[in-house]
C-alpha cells in the first residue's frame, strides 16, 4: 500500500474543507449608485462621479433602453454630465438585434461608469435578460465599475424587481397601491446586482409605503429600501451610504406575518429613515 506523508494529507484535507468552512464569496469590486428618480441636481451627480473615480481615459456608457425615447434620455444625461466631467459619454441603445454585438459588449464590459436611465423597467429587462448584455454588466461590476440608475434604472438593480403592476382587484396602473393585500404585487426578474434587497423609487413623493410593505410580505427575509426623488444610495460591499436632498426608508424583519382573507397583517417590523451622509450595513 502506498504511504502518504502527514503534511500531504493535511494539505489535501484543507483543500476539501476550505470551500465548506469559513470561505466567503468574493464581493464585487464596484459600486451601485441608485437614484430614486426625479431631478438629478449637479451636487448628486458630482457624488456619482466621485464614487466612480474616473480617470482621464475612462468613459461612461449610458443604457437608455428603459425610455420610450431613448435618444432623448441620453441627450439630457449627456447635457448635464458634460458640464461636470470631460470623459467620453457613449450611448449604447441595445436592441434584441444588437444584443450580441461584440464591439458594443466589449465597450460595456470596460466602462468605468454605466448609467441606466428611467422609463419602464420591464422594457429594459425585456432586452437585457438572458443576453450577453446582462453578463457584461455583471462583469463590469465585479471588476470595479460603478453601475448607476434612476427611477426604472433603480428598480432593475434588484433580483426580484417591482414592475409596478397590481394583480388583485382594479389592476389599472397607479403611482401607488391603494391596498395592502397578499398576492397583489407583481415581480419579475431584474439584474440581480442586489440579491437580497428590493428597491422602490420616487418613494416619499408618491407614497409607495403600501407597495413596499407588500414586497416585504412577499419576501420577508429581504430588506426593502424606498428611495425618494433627488436622493441615492451608494452600495459598496454590503455598506450603504445615502446622498442627496431627501430620505431613504428601510423596511426589514417583519414578524408574524400572515394574510386573513387576503389582508396582510404582522406584529412588528423594523423601520429606519436615513438622510444624506448616513451609512449602514445591509445583508
Amino acid at each position: 500500500m502506498r504511504k502518504y506523508s502527514l503534511s500531504f494529507l493535511t494539505i489535501m484535507a484543507c483543500l476539501f474543507i476550505q470551500p465548506i468552512f469559513g470561505q466567503t464569496t468574493n464581493l464585487p469590486e464596484g459600486n451601485l449608485f441608485i437614484i430614486g428618480g426625479g431631478e438629478r441636481p449637479d451636487s448628486l451627480m458630482i457624488d456619482l462621479l466621485k464614487t466612480a473615480q474616473l480617470n482621464a481615459k475612462d468613459y461612461i456608457v449610458v443604457l437608455p433602453m428603459s425610455g420610450a425615447e431613448p435618444d432623448t434620455s441620453f441627450f439630457y444625461f449627456k447635457e448635464q454630465m458634460s458640464t461636470l466631467c470631460k470623459n467620453t459619454i457613449a450611448n449604447l441603445n441595445f436592441t434584441k438585434e444588437k444584443a450580441h454585438d461584440k464591439t458594443w459588449l466589449d465597450s460595456l464590459r470596460k466602462a468605468k461608469l454605466i448609467f441606466i436611465t428611467g422609463g419602464d423597467q420591464s422594457r429594459f429587462m425585456s432586452i437585457v435578460l438572458n443576453t450577453p448584455i446582462y453578463t457584461a454588466i455583471h462583469e463590469a461590476y465585479q471588476k470595479g465599475a460603478t453601475i448607476s440608475g434612476t427611477s426604472a434604472g433603480a428598480a432593475v438593480m434588484s433580483k426580484f424587481m417591482i414592475t409596478g403592476n397590481q394583480l388583485v382587484g382594479d389592476t389599472s396602473y397607479s403611482a401607488t397601491f391603494d391596498r395592502i393585500w397578499s398576492n397583489n404585487i407583481e415581480f419579475s426578474q431584474g439584474l440581480g446586482l442586489l440579491d437580497s434587497i428590493i428597491i422602490d423609487q420616487h418613494f416619499i413623493v408618491r407614497s409607495r409605503y403600501n407597495r413596499l410593505l407588500s414586497a416585504l410580505y412577499a419576501y420577508p427575509n429581504f430588506t426593502c429600501i424606498g428611495i425618494d426623488e433627488s436622493t441615492a444610495i451608494i452600495f459598496h460591499k454590503k455598506r450603504i451610504t445615502v446622498a442627496g436632498k431627501s430620505q431613504v426608508l428601510v423596511f426589514s424583519n417583519m414578524e408574524d406575518q400572515k394574510a386573513v382573507k387576503g389582508l396582510i397583517k404582522f406584529s412588528d417590523i423594523h423601520l429606519s429613515i436615513y438622510t444624506s451622509g448616513d451609512s449602514f450595513l445591509c445583508k
